[in-house]
């Protein structure tokens, strides 16, 4: 191969059988870009998929790539020079899946066969979190049990995700037939001393049909659909049921000597409502977009 050197002559061979994807770079429906907003972290992260590249050849890939960048003088990392970063601690949250539901990570999917444009394809990448409840017995939850802990609940000001949602989801449970996101916390209630958890939960507003078969544009959790928390946190906030995100973290700011509210962990869940099958990407908290792809979650930070 002229003077091309071992390593990539290597590279070229297994590559030669991988295929290779093109990428592509309250009750109000707010679509708007979010703001920057700073946190105290930037998380990130990467979970094995049953989609994609084989195993073998991914690994082959893997090792050759690492032996590239050690003989090619100035290689460095790929994410250096990215707003990237990556980790292992997103997956499904096992103690609070329910049934047999599906939450994982897959290439596409790709808006109906009479769908082009920008939201024919994922948002970020190639891939996303693929769910799948089948009816009312079933929950999925898949989430961060690690980055997010002690963070503090009034530091949240960007919350949303986009949607892959199809008509079937909407004629099964209606409009408002979505994931949602969840934050399990330690609320810190001057008034419920002894209480160390609840779940704060955003549930999105009916969704205009207008993006069903496709991806929707972003979907901001703190203007759209309505907040509650669960247990009787929810009952000493006025929260039980529904609350704006400005009155639910306003209940939650009872600055007591117990202390402000934390996260314990942050999900994307569905259930145990009605049978749902689509998927999201682009799940934003704070600073950082969470770009759901086939290999891994990238945490992409926002400009």
């Amino acid at each position: 191969m002229g003077g091309m050197s071992r390593p990539l002559q290597l590279l070229r061979v297994i590559y030669g059988g991988v295929r290779r994807v093109g990428r592509s770079p309250a009750h109000v429906w707010s679509f708007s870009r979010p703001h920057v907003w700073p946190f105290n972290y930037l998380e990130g992260v990467s979970v094995n998929a049953r989609f994609g590249v084989s195993r073998g050849k991914a690994l082959a890939v893997s090792v050759l790539a690492a032996i590239v960048t050690s003989t090619l003088s100035g290689s460095v990392s790929a994410l250096a020079d990215t707003n990237e970063a990556r980790s292992e601690h997103w997956g499904v949250i096992a103690r609070n899946t329910i049934g047999s539901p599906v939450a994982d990570l897959r290439d596409g999917p790709y808006g109906s066969y009479d769908k082009t444009g920008t939201y024919a394809r994922p948002p970020y990448g190639q891939g996303s979190l693929g769910i799948a409840v089948a009816d009312n017995t079933e929950k999925a939850e898949f989430g961060n049990e690690v980055d997010f802990y002690g963070d503090p609940v009034l530091g949240l000001k960007s919350v949303g995700f986009r949607v892959f949602q199809t008509g079937e989801n909407a004629a099964v449970g209606g409009s408002a037939n979505l994931p949602n996101i969840r934050f399990e916390i330690d609320p810190n209630l001057t008034s419920l001393p002894a209480t160390d958890y609840s779940s704060l939960v955003w549930v999105p507003a009916a969704f205009p049909t207008t993006y069903e078969n496709q991806w929707s544009p972003y979907i901001d959790a703190t203007t759209n659909g309505h907040w509650f928390l669960t247990g009787a946190t929810g009952g000493a906030t006025g929260c039980a049921t529904s609350c704006t995100w400005a009155q639910i973290k306003s209940a939650l700011d009872d600055s007591g000597s117990t202390g402000r509210p934390t996260i314990h962990t942050a999900a994307v869940s569905k259930g145990r409502d009605d049978a749902w099958h689509g998927a999201i990407d682009g799940l934003r908290i704070n600073q950082n977009i969470y770009d759901f792809e086939a290999d891994g979650v990238r945490a992409r930070r926002v400009n």
